[in-house]
């Protein structure tokens, strides 16, 4: 399938401020250091509201996962927070979670980063359209990533979820055929197992999963853990601490900016 993106999609401002977007490059390398892998890099969409230590850990259990193998080099990884024309509860504005991600991985992280293109948007975009847009800035603005030999490799886009986001793949109200079939069939996904998900049982009883099966990655998560941004939000609004369940720059920033508070909901 093609992209569904173009330049003039891509020049978009900020609904919330007036800075002009920049696609976030920084921490990609320059060039890579085993031409004879595929380069890898990972796509986390969702609402970060707020980012927790589960967000952050599910792309180190990624990078141990495809340190193991011989297949991709794993570049970097991005955070995509979604826009606030996705209007779910407890969603606080795409400000504060671009912000909120942006001090979670400068704070804790040498190779991942934020890209607002998303969070910057004015009606809803779908994941499809958004692994569309990594794509574009990547593989077409960027021409991929250098090899050894000086030449230019494309690079593989994959997206990463935990399985509560895969289960959804379930519910044709959310997710359209076509959709799944571009995000799973042209770029693949690696998903991390969630407490209490059967991702294998999934897989194997979902006619498109099952289908593009050679595309999705499975890792075992082998320390389980369940900290929710909706268990979060709740702590935050009983006045209960959230210490060592995410970033303190990232706690002194809900406190700084009064997030989640009754008023709020």
């Amino acid at each position: 399938m093609a992209s569904t993106l173009n330049a003039e999609t891509i020049k978009s401002r900020n609904n919330h401020d007036e800075d002009v977007y920049q696609f976030p490059t920084h921490l990609l390398p320059k060039r890579m250091k085993d031409d004879t892998k595929i380069p890898l890099v990972l796509v986390a969409c969702g609402s970060y509201s707020p980012i927790t230590y589960l967000h952050l850990r599910m792309f180190d259990m990624a990078r141990d996962h495809f340190k193991e193998r011989d297949e991709y080099e794993l570049l970097t990884g991005y955070f995509s927070p979604v826009s606030d024309a996705y209007r779910k509860e407890g969603l606080t504005l795409a400000k504060h979670r671009v912000e909120m991600c942006q001090l979670a991985v400068d704070s804790t992280s040498d190779w991942l980063m934020v890209d607002s293109w998303e969070s910057r948007q004015q009606t809803y975009q779908r994941t499809a359209v958004v692994l569309d847009h990594f794509d574009y800035q990547l593989n077409q603005i960027s021409q991929g990533i250098q090899t050894q030999t000086g030449e230019y490799k494309k690079i593989r886009i994959m997206l990463l979820a935990g399985g509560d986001l895969i289960s959804s793949f379930g519910h044709p109200t959310v997710w359209s055929s076509n959709d799944l079939h571009h995000i799973v069939g042209l770029y693949g996904c690696v998903i991390v197992e969630r407490t209490g998900t059967d991702v294998y049982g999934f897989l194997l009883s979902h006619d498109i999963l099952y289908q593009h099966r050679m595309n999705v990655i499975v890792i075992k998560q082998l320390i389980h853990n369940d900290i929710s941004s909706t268990k979060i939000r709740l702590f935050v609004k009983r006045d209960m601490s959230i210490k060592y369940l995410l970033p303190d720059k990232v706690i002194d920033y809900i406190h700084e900016h009064s997030l989640y508070l009754p008023m709020d909901t």
